[in-house]
């Protein structure tokens, strides 16, 4: 089992800027990738991929938040971080770290009990002046 700790969710303006957080304890051995989700049009059990990243450094981005948001990865710490830049009202969402034994490419989405690996509580992002 692994558990998920993230923080760093609140509310700014647009064009503001956020870091999400998020450690890892437990069986970190038995995951690959670390990233986030956000949910999809309010509905906590539809959730798209917003960014990921592996041990080795590899990245998978949302088109919609590419030039925007980076993610990065202390494997030392078990930590993954979410700089998210230039924030926009529709970036607005609950947003979800992951760990997962893969990295999810493309434009990834998931639904309910399909959505893979393991998961972090929401941390609400809000947008808006």
């Amino acid at each position: 089992q692994v558990q998920l700790v993230a923080s760093g969710g609140g509310l700014v303006q647009p064009g503001g800027s956020l870091r999400l957080s998020c450690t890892a304890s437990g069986n970190v051995y038995s995951f690959y990738a670390m990233g986030w989700y956000r949910q999809v049009g309010g509905n906590e059990r539809e959730r798209e991929l917003v960014a990921a990243i592996t041990s080795s450094g590899d990245t998978n981005y949302a088109d919609s938040v590419k030039g925007r948001f980076t993610i990065s990865r202390d494997n030392a710490k078990n930590t993954v971080y979410l700089q998210m830049s230039s924030l926009k009202p529709e970036d607005t969402a609950v947003y979800y770290c992951n760990a997962d034994s893969a990295l999810r490419l493309g434009q990834y989405t998931c639904s309910g009990y399909m959505c893979p690996g393991s998961w972090g509580q929401g941390t609400q992002v809000t947008v808006s002046s």
